[in-house]
């Protein structure tokens, strides 16, 4: 395969003037462009949001604008390579920061694209999904699938906030985003599934004929359940680090159909050097404090904080206490394709 292709510059002003007029161009000036030699060449850059910096910035937007003129009060993330503004914090990942106030209502909707919630902080809020209320504690999974309308509420007395993952990026590049705008819903009398038919792992319901399947039979992940699932983990786990995958309780498939969300422990004093990777992804952290070289680059991190890391990173991890983290990524996305890979450093 050659290595060096012709550039535009090559080929006569005339037959690029009648190519413009035409409507076309010629490939192989751009072909490294879109297909590189070995890797993919990302604009995705490491990113790092501390959340101890932005927190005030949320708390000041509640006081700016009533969540009536934002609808939802979000601050997003954006990806350093794209720079500030950009709706994406990878290629395929939407994250944003979202308040809401005692005693407020974000109105219901739905939109195509599919999100989660990782909460950060706060107690009393609420979602409503398809009618099943779901509370939303530190740490807790909501989810709000693509096409499943929502709401969100809080009965609390102080602010909640949580982190929202989205692919936002992969429905707008689509150009198939959009949302719909409705009355908030009638909330059913009882516990979310993951009170009652999801109760414990390895457990469903009976399955009676005919009934099917839902495809999202469990809208929340309860952190406690997660982090105690962790521990008990880590505790056998000799060297390796403990890693559960947030899954479908009826399928064993990944939560959602492009992301998928993985809870890690990395206990005090440990260093966690993954393969190279072709998934993007975002990490927050639960609770813990240590630090990540991504690429050369090192971000020191706490409690709340976020970080970003483009695909095929070179990523160690060390911890200076038990840590618990979620690593938000495209894998999903990319066994549909086809394409995951992983690679030795």
């Amino acid at each position: 395969m050659s290595q060096q292709l012709g550039t535009l510059e090559d080929l006569p002003e005339d037959y690029r003037a009648d190519m413009q007029k035409a409507g076309v161009a010629p490939l192989w000036p751009m072909m490294r462009n879109v297909l590189p030699h070995g890797a993919p060449k990302p604009q995705t850059a490491a990113g790092y949001w501390n959340y101890q910096d932005i927190r005030p910035l949320l708390i000041r937007a509640g006081e700016l604008t009533p969540v009536e003129k934002a609808e939802r009060r979000v601050l997003v993330l954006s990806d350093p390579g794209r720079g500030v503004g950009a709706m994406q914090a990878t290629a395929s990942i939407y994250l944003g920061l979202q308040l809401l106030l005692p005693g407020e209502t974000a109105p219901a909707h739905v939109h195509t694209p599919s999100a989660v919630r990782i909460i950060v902080e706060g107690k009393g809020g609420f979602t409503v999904v398809d009618g099943e209320k779901l509370p939303m504690e530190e740490g807790d999974l909501v989810l709000t699938p693509g096409g499943e309308w929502h709401d969100h509420g809080h009965e609390g007395e102080e602010p909640i906030v949580w982190l929202d993952a989205l692919d936002l990026p992969l429905f707008y590049y689509l150009e198939g985003s959009y949302a719909k705008e409705g009355p908030l819903q009638s909330q059913r009398n009882r516990p979310d599934a993951s009170q009652v038919e999801y109760l414990s792992a390895g457990l469903a319901p009976t399955r009676r004929p005919g009934a099917g399947v839902r495809r999202y039979p469990m809208m929340r992940y309860p952190w406690a359940r997660t982090e105690a699932a962790l521990r008990a983990m880590a505790a056998y786990g000799g060297d390796e680090i403990a890693e559960l995958d947030y899954v479908n309780p009826e399928t064993g498939a990944d939560i959602l159909p492009t992301m998928g969300f993985t809870a890690m422990m990395l206990p005090a004093g440990s260093k966690h050097e993954p393969p190279l990777r072709s998934s993007s992804a975002a990490f927050h952290v639960i609770r813990g404090r240590g630090k990540t070289r991504i690429n050369g680059e090192t971000f020191e991190w706490g409690p709340k904080d976020t970080f970003s890391v483009p695909v095929f990173s070179e990523i160690t991890h060390e911890a200076d206490a038990d840590s618990f983290l979620v690593r938000v990524h495209d894998r999903p996305l990319q066994d549909k394709l086809g394409y995951y890979e992983e690679r030795s450093r």
